[in-house]
C-alpha cells in the first residue's frame, strides 16, 4: 500500500466527511473554499445535502441472498456502479493528478468519468487514463469555434457522451471566493496577492506540488482561435458570454452524433425541453448549489422530473451526495444513476488518485450495505416503496 493510500485507509478514514476534513487539512483554504463552497448563503448548497434527512426506509427483513448487483446501463455502457464520477473544474488544481487521476480511478472501478471544459488535463490524455466510458462536458466558452474545436477532438479522442451545461447563464457568486482573495492570488499583482499569501504558505506540501506540476496553467480544451489555450483567469468572463440556449442545441446535435445530455434541470417543463431537444440523458442539478441559490435541492426536484420524462429518456441526478444511502434513495424515486462530486473532489483533495479510490470504495460499500439491509438484491429493482417519502412530494 502507497503512503497516499495509507493515509486514507481505515480507520483514518471511514466516511466521505472524513476525506474533507483531510482535504481541508492538506490544501490552502482559498482551494478548499473554491471546492466546498456555494453560491451566495449556501442555502442550497446545504439542503442538497440535509433534504436526504427528509426520506426515511422502509425495509424488507428476513431476506437473504448470496451477492448485490450493483450493476446498471448508463447510455448503453454497462457500468459496475450506478454512480458516475461528476464533472470538477480544474481538478488539477487540487491534486496536479487532477483529471487524469479521476478517469484512471473510475475505469478501476468500472465506472464512468465526466470531464469538465475547465479542465487542466488535455481531454485526449484524461480519455486515454480510463478504461471506463468518458464523457465531456461541454461550455461554449470562447465562442463557437472553440467549442467546435472541443467536440471535434472529444469524438476524435473516443468520448462516448457529450454533456451540455445549461444552468451557467452567468457565475454565481460564491462568497468565500471573494472573502479569501481568489481573483487576486490568480491574476493580481503583488501588492493584491500580499494580504492573502499567508494561504499559501500555510499549506507547503501542497505548494511544492503545485510548483512542480508547472503552476497555473491555461486551460488546454478550450482553445480560442489566433490566440491559443485560455488563461483560468478568463473563465468567469467567457462564461458570462456564452450562455447555451435551446437553439444552440440544434447546432450542436448536428457536431455531435453521439448520446447528448443536458445537465442543470430543476423543472418539468426543462425536462421535457431536452426530451424535445433529443437528448438521451438528462441531470437533475443545481450546480452543487454553486450558482443560483434557493433553488430546490436536487432531491427534492426530482419527482417532478420522473413525471415530465415518462421514461422517455434516462434520469440523472447529482447534488448533495455523500453517501451510499443516499444513491439509493435517488435511485428509488427514479434515478437511473447517480453523478458524485464533490464526494470523490475531496478525496482527490486529500490523497490524489488513492483518495478518489477511496472515495468510490466508500461508497461502494456503503451502497452494498444498504442493499442488504434493505433486503434489495439489486439496485435494478429499487423502487418507491422502499422509502417513507414526504407528503408534501
Amino acid at each position: 500500500m502507497t503512503r497516499a493510500a495509507h493515509s486514507v485507509a481505515s480507520p483514518h478514514v471511514v466516511c466521505i466527511e472524513d476525506l474533507r476534513l483531510k482535504a481541508r487539512r492538506r490544501i490552502p483554504k482559498s482551494v478548499f473554499d473554491y471546492l466546498d463552497g456555494g453560491a451566495e448563503a449556501e442555502i442550497t448548497l446545504r439542503e442538497n445535502c440535509r433534504v436526504f434527512e427528509d426520506v426515511t426506509f422502509r425495509p424488507r427483513h428476513a431476506v437473504a441472498f448470496p451477492e448485490c448487483d450493483l450493476r446498471t446501463r448508463v447510455l448503453g455502457f454497462g457500468l459496475a456502479l450506478p454512480f458516475l464520477l461528476a464533472p470538477i473544474g480544474y481538478s488539477r488544481l487540487m491534486h496536479p493528478g487532477g483529471e487524469v487521476a479521476a478517469a484512471r480511478a473510475a475505469g478501476k472501478a468500472g465506472t464512468a468519468y465526466i470531464l469538465s471544459t475547465i479542465s487542466g488535463h488535455k481531454l485526449e490524455d484524461v480519455r486515454a487514463a480510463s478504461q471506463g466510458p468518458v464523457f465531456y462536458q461541454l461550455y461554449l466558452m470562447g465562442g463557437r469555434e472553440a467549442a467546435e474545436a472541443a467536440i471535434t477532438r472529444a469524438r476524435a479522442a473516443g468520448f462516448g457522451a457529450l454533456v451540455v451545461t445549461i444552468d451557467t447563464a452567468v457565475s454565481g457568486i460564491r462568497e468565500r471566493d471573494h472573502r479569501n482573495g481568489m481573483k487576486e492570488l490568480i491574476s493580481g499583482g503583488l501588492l493584491e496577492k500580499l494580504p492573502y499569501v499567508w494561504q499559501i504558505l500555510s499549506r507547503p506540501g501542497w505548494l511544492m506540488s503545485f510548483l512542480n506540476d508547472g503552476g497555473l496553467r491555461p486551460l488546454p480544451n478550450v482553445v480560442i482561435p489566433g490566440k491559443g489555450p485560455m488563461t483560468l483567469v478568463d473563465v468567469a468572463a467567457a462564461l458570462a458570454k456564452s450562455t447555451v440556449t435551446w437553439a444552440d442545441l440544434k447546432w450542436i446535435r448536428e457536431l455531435w452524433q453521439g448520446p447528448l445530455v443536458i445537465k442543470g434541470v430543476l423543472t418539468g417543463d426543462d425536462a421535457r425541453r431536452s426530451v424535445d431537444a433529443g437528448a438521451a440523458a438528462l441531470s437533475v442539478s443545481n450546480h452543487g448549489g454553486r450558482q443560483l441559490d434557493c433553488v430546490s435541492p436536487s432531491l427534492r426536484a426530482l419527482p417532478e422530473i420522473v413525471e415530465a420524462v415518462k421514461g422517455q429518456i434516462e434520469i440523472w441526478m447529482d447534488g448533495g451526495v455523500r453517501r451510499g444511502s443516499d444513491v439509493v434513495k435517488a435511485l428509488c424515486l427514479g434515478a437511473h444513476a447517480v453523478l458524485c462530486g464533490r464526494g470523490y473532489a475531496y478525496g482527490m483533495a486529500a490523497a490524489g488518485e488513492a483518495g478518489v479510490d477511496r472515495a468510490i470504495e466508500i461508497l461502494r460499500t456503503d451502497l452494498e450495505r444498504t442493499l442488504r439491509l434493505l433486503g434489495c438484491p439489486s439496485v435494478a429493482q429499487l423502487e418507491r416503496s422502499y422509502l417513507n417519502i414526504p407528503k408534501n412530494w
